[in-house]
């Protein structure tokens, strides 16, 4: 009998010592994007889902016979609901999870604003729009937080004259601040 006790109890602390190491993502993120410049924030709800919110601005450059050279600067904020799926793939393999090093499925709306720079004849108006769409995507960190994320998917695009479906492809360099 006693030897039985003994092998539950040395079973239950194995588990709970394998429960300990499974991989999960960050509570809070704080990042810098630099690439388009911006702030992120991700915020875990659980082991795998978060909430990834950025505020950013937009460059756009454009260049015709008619109007010559034009550029955009605009706001744009862009919120996704992720899911990380191979969190546990990737810690048994012995690679990085730290810092939602992942591949990731998320839902992901982004709004750009109407251009901040419209006084100047170098500068054209962005038309404010909506894109919502699944993507598909992973984000690594490296050593020193340098962080690296990309996604790509269809979505649909809405503004003031039209509605159709586009790609949707975001890429960001930057840092992860704090811990």
């Amino acid at each position: 009998m006693k030897n039985k006790i003994c092998l539950l109890l040395s079973l239950a602390a194995i588990g709970s010592l394998q429960a300990q190491e499974i991989p999960s993502v960050v509570k809070n993120q704080f990042m810098v994007n630099v690439l388009v410049p911006g702030f992120v924030y991700e915020h875990g709800f659980d082991t795998k889902n978060t909430l990834y919110s950025e505020v950013s601005v937009g460059v756009g450059y454009r260049s015709n016979d008619f109007s010559g050279e034009r550029w955009d600067f605009y706001p744009v904020i862009n919120e996704q609901f992720r899911h990380y799926y191979n969190l546990e793939k990737r810690a048994k393999k012995g690679k990085v999870t730290s810092h939602n090093s992942g591949g990731y499925y998320a839902l992901t709306g982004s709004y750009v604003f109407q251009s901040i720079a419209t006084k100047n004849d170098y500068y054209s108006k962005t038309i404010p729009s909506l894109t919502v769409g699944p993507v598909w995507g992973f984000e690594r960190t490296y050593s020193r937080k340098f962080n690296l994320g990309l996604n790509l998917g269809l979505g649909v695009n809405i503004d003031k004259y039209d509605t159709e479906v586009v790609p949707i492809l975001n890429f960001s360099l930057g840092w992860v601040l704090g811990k």
